[in-house]
């Protein structure tokens, strides 16, 4: 029987249980009756539960799912979806208006150490991801590479620790030390490239339908999971944006809309608030408050780096600006940065933030965008110590290293300043399966990437 991902209503159901209780809805009496259908809990860190629901329970699930999205949230007012009432929560909002000086040139140099960046953060967290936080501190150690500082390997690893520790099966033939060669394909550098495409096609003012067509076009649906499957299976059966974040979506606060903010903070070189308004519409597909503040608050930051005047705590500082202040993930963002400010050990720092957030799920935008944060704030921005500490922290590993990666590349200004040791693995060479851009370099990406940057 063939068994689909992150979209069974029996494994949907768990999840949206934990959703609302996150989010100030009160499920109690609609779990009750799941239990007592013996309906299972969700699945911890897979996208399906071992074997299928029976049909009564299946179609159990469906309704409940109604319900349970029906439910009315006592957070609502501090955490709006809308923008205007987003902005409205913002007292610090920024405009490009107010700089005291305007961004230097925005070089194709500097795109280019972003891609790479962002393909080489990504690629260091894959070979872990979906591991707990114990399982990667313990496979590092076993190479001498704790504090993880190189990419991970797989020679000279007891056999007992990978039984216990396995890793991602799907990344290990392509992203271990040992066998790197090229970018592999990945959702973290697919969404960038549909986003390239998405401005291409529509310029800077797409909206939120221009980003469903073009994943109708362009993405197959076999590479997309969580919120955005969700949503791609919502638009297949006639639901229109912004309704398909929503309808029978649990994930709509996980990472997703987070790894594609990056060409909006790119392509917006010193203006936070049009990057974190473009990121906001394309979000809303697939995404609702804390999931849309956190491709906001990238998009932002990425913008304030790509502006070339700004260091990383005023670039995440410019992030913060654009979340409504009393919102959980700002506070999971502050809370955050002040460990990473006040520790020298960043396992400390970490092992704060997984007591924090023992309640999210691994893949849920609050403590990933947390860690991002907090690595970026301890290393101060250095390339290798930022996706270091970024992956090192577990949880999404991949999307994690990614983002992490975007921000310091820009920061560093080209790929000169990058190690050579991050990017000569890479060959200039990306995987995918997006349109025609399979086998292209990260200089032709900057290339295409600048053509479609504003300037305020």
């Amino acid at each position: 029987m063939l068994r689909l991902t992150w979209v069974q209503p029996e494994d949907l159901l768990g999840h949206e249980l934990h959703q609302a209780y996150q989010d100030g809805r009160e499920p109690g009496p609609i779990a009750a009756r799941w239990r007592a259908a013996g309906g299972p809990e969700s699945p911890l860190r897979a996208g399906a539960s071992p074997t299928p629901a029976s049909s009564y329970l299946r179609v159990l699930a469906n309704d409940l799912l109604d319900e349970l999205t029906d439910l009315p949230s006592r957070l609502r007012d501090t955490e709006p979806t809308d923008l205007t009432r987003i902005r409205s929560h913002c007292p610090n909002w920024p405009s490009p208006e107010t700089a005291e000086t305007p961004p230097p040139a925005h070089t194709q140099a500097r795109l280019e150490a972003a891609w790479l960046g962002r393909a080489a953060g990504c690629l260091l967290g894959k070979p872990v991801e979906k591991l707990p936080l114990k399982g990667i501190r313990e496979l590092a150690r076993a190479t001498g590479n704790r504090p993880l500082h190189t990419w991970f390997t797989a020679q000279g690893v007891p056999a007992d620790l990978l039984r216990t520790y396995p890793w991602n099966k799907r990344s290990a033939p392509t992203s271990l030390a040992e066998n790197i060669d090229g970018m592999p394909e990945d959702d973290d550098l697919n969404y960038p490239l549909l986003n390239l495409l998405l401005l291409q096609r529509h310029g800077s003012d797409f909206t939120t339908t221009d980003v469903a067509r073009l994943w109708l076009d362009e993405l197959p649906a076999g590479r997309t999971f969580t919120a955005e499957r969700v949503a791609y299976r919502n638009l297949l059966a006639g639901v229109e944006p912004p309704r398909t974040a929503r309808h029978r979506n649990p994930f709509r606060e996980w990472i997703g809309a987070l790894i594609r903010a990056d060409v909006h903070g790119w392509t917006n070189p010193g203006d936070p608030a049009f990057a974190a308004a473009q990121a906001h519409r394309d979000a809303v597909l697939t995404h609702t408050a804390n999931g849309v503040y956190a491709a906001m608050f990238a998009a932002a930051t990425i913008a304030e780096a790509a502006g070339g005047r700004s260091d990383v705590h005023a670039c995440l500082r410019t992030g913060l600006s654009v979340v409504p202040p009393a919102s959980r993930l700002a506070k999971a963002v502050r809370q955050a940065v002040r460990l990473a400010r006040t520790n020298g050990d960043f396992d400390t720092v970490v092992d704060e933030l997984h007591t924090t957030h023992r309640g999210y799920h691994w893949v849920h935008a609050i403590p990933n965008t947390a860690l991002i944060a907090a690595a970026l704030t301890h290393a101060d921005g250095d390339f290798g110590g930022s996706i270091c500490r970024a992956v090192s922290g577990g949880w999404d590993t991949d999307s994690n290293g990614a983002t992490a990666g975007s921000v310091a590349g820009l920061l560093a200004g080209s790929p000169a300043a990058l190690p050579d040791h991050w990017t000569t693995p890479l060959k200039n060479r990306l995987s995918t399966s997006v349109a025609d851009f399979n086998g292209i370099g990260f200089d032709t990406l900057a290339q295409l990437t600048l053509r479609e940057t504003r300037h305020p």
